[in-house]
């Protein structure tokens, strides 16, 4: 059936009015409104997220209400663990890498261990064991977790001590999950083991987050091997070294320490391992005979003839460079693979370019 052109055209009409077009005009709006989380154009904040775990634990990092806690407990430690070497042993300076890490596997292994057989019948005595064992072997852990603690940066130390204080709360909870069990009240036992193990596990995460993301028991020193190539390099003349006094001089990328004595020249990596100090602001000393370099910051000290450990807080051997002086008197450089015999420092290009000491 044929229709009439004005009822077409009033049909058309009515599909392009404005009461038609609503919902194209409600979806522009939408996609202009903003999204949970935005601020309202009207004022009105969104209800905030929920917290993930990494922001809380920023959130220690920044929280000054735990300086004054950090600095009577640091004050502390460093009176109880004066450096020498029972420190660096605490430190793991006899093993090249911090000591705390590898201790503190020992009671969270335990405890998670007796958790899971308070689920199996017949297992309270195993249980109660493995409890005792990583109460036992918690004080160690502690101890070296403490002396690393005393040599971190403020930020660092507000995170491990929390890490810290829920760690003693996760003991404090096996130790009273065992007291109930050796007075016969499993069940409250192994409730406070649960509740222990949580506390534990949240404690560990605050740990990881201070190794991983702060960097504490890493190694802060520029890695030469990706920056520095193969074979000898020009650092500088030998007359712009001031003798007896370390300075700083820069190999591409790489800032290095350089310490001139006589005409040997003694080079380190500037960024200390610890926490990247400036080696070159820090003093010489002389231990068993040895020329050391020890760091401003935390006094970590390194053999200058190839950036050895010998004294903590530092685990990790400074990067080490051997040297010679050319016969146009430039100082040459190149990675140090590894220790030398004790005083062997610098070597000089000889006049048939042969390396003598």
């Amino acid at each position: 059936m044929r229709r009439p052109l004005s009822r077409l055209l009033r049909s058309d009409a009515r599909r392009a009015s404005p009461r038609h077009a609503a919902p194209n005009r409600r979806a522009v709006r939408q996609a202009f409104e903003p999204e949970a989380g935005e601020d309202d154009p009207a004022g009105r904040r969104a209800s905030p997220a929920v917290m993930t775990p990494a922001a809380i634990a920023e959130r220690i990092e920044r929280a000054p209400s735990l300086d004054r806690p950090v600095r009577a407990l640091s004050d502390t430690a460093v009176r109880v663990l004066p450096p020498g070497p029972r420190t660096d042993v605490l430190h793991g300076v006899p093993f090249g890498q911090p000591a705390h890490p590898a201790l503190v596997r020992l009671p969270l292994g335990c405890w998670s261990s007796a958790v899971l057989l308070d689920l199996l019948p017949a297992t309270e005595r195993a249980s109660a064991t493995l409890i005792a064992t990583g109460l036992l072997s918690s004080l160690p852990s502690a101890a070296t977790g403490l002396a690393d603690w005393s040599a971190l940066h403020r930020h660092q130390q507000r995170v491990g001590l929390v890490h810290a204080a829920s760690q003693l709360g996760a003991a404090s909870l096996f130790g009273l999950s065992l007291l109930a069990r050796a007075a016969g009240r499993h069940g409250d036992g192994k409730v406070l083991s649960a509740g222990g193990l949580a506390v534990a596990t949240a404690g560990a995460y605050l740990g990881g987050h201070l190794a991983l993301r702060l960097g504490a028991g890493a190694s802060h020193a520029e890695p030469v091997g990706h920056l520095a190539g193969l074979g000898w390099h020009d650092l500088c003349p030998l007359g712009d070294l001031p003798d007896g006094r370390p300075v700083r001089r820069q190999l591409g990328y790489l800032s290095l320490l350089a310490l001139r004595q006589g005409e040997t020249v003694s080079v380190l990596s500037d960024h200390c391992a610890h926490l990247g100090g400036p080696l070159h602001q820090g003093r010489i000393v002389t231990v068993n005979d040895e020329t050391c370099v020890m760091c401003p910051w935390h006094g970590s000290t390194f053999r200058l003839a190839d950036g050895s450990v010998v004294h903590g807080p530092a685990t990790a051997r400074q990067p080490a460079f051997e040297s010679r002086v050319s016969e146009s008197g430039t100082v040459e450089v190149r990675p140090r693979l590894g220790a030398v015999p004790r005083h062997g420092a610098g070597r000089r290009l000889g006049r048939l370019g042969r390396l003598v000491r």
